[in-house]
């Protein structure tokens, strides 16, 4: 079994990115993200409301951080230190060495591969640092832009679950891909 230690808070960096603790000064960042309807249709998750909802969020985060259940970290831009998103380890399954993946940037970063980036960013981490030895990613079967991303990491497909999980009544399907260590590619 993994032995998984978050602290101190490990800061990665890329050409362009620097992936940092969340606080609470990206709240209206997160009420940005975790509000808009459109970012949040493929994420089975109640949309933020209020400023209190994104403050929620972020305790959620430091908690997940402080028992190293999860991490999540800032994607920001270097030159501008602007928080573009956020990304990180969930669901973190020490005893199979596995971790799912998840992610999310404001609409006006789509595009640009800065979600790409961080993605290799925290898999290096994963495989190197933690001893991973498979990321997964669940996402809704109608995202294509998160499926593209995952491929460009090397992500492969491994299932089409059908009607698996159930949000606001309604029964929807989810599809799972993942990396093994070994076919990791820096």
């Amino acid at each position: 079994m993994l032995a998984i230690n978050f602290h101190p808070f490990p800061i990665l960096e890329t050409d362009r990115l620097l992936l940092r603790r969340i606080d609470t000064s990206d709240a209206d960042v997160i009420l940005d993200l975790r509000g808009n309807p459109e970012l949040m249709k493929y994420i089975p998750r109640p949309l933020a409301k209020t400023r209190e909802d994104a403050l929620a969020f972020i305790e959620m985060v430091d908690t997940n951080w402080e028992t190293n259940t999860a991490i999540t970290w800032s994607i920001t831009l270097k030159e501008e230190s602007t928080n573009i998103g956020n990304i990180g380890f969930y669901r973190i399954q020490p005893e199979n060495h596995r971790a799912e993946i998840g992610y999310m940037a404001l609409t006006e970063y789509h595009g640009k591969g800065y979600v790409t980036e961080a993605i290799h960013a925290i898999l290096t981490y994963g495989f190197e640092q933690l001893q991973l030895h498979s990321v997964e990613a669940v996402i809704d079967p109608n995202n294509s832009a998160s499926e593209r991303v995952l491929q460009k990491n090397g992500f492969v497909k491994e299932a089409h679950l059908l009607e698996n999980e159930m949000w606001n009544g309604t029964f929807l399907d989810t599809v799972i891909y993942s990396l093994l260590k070994r076919n990791y590619t820096k």
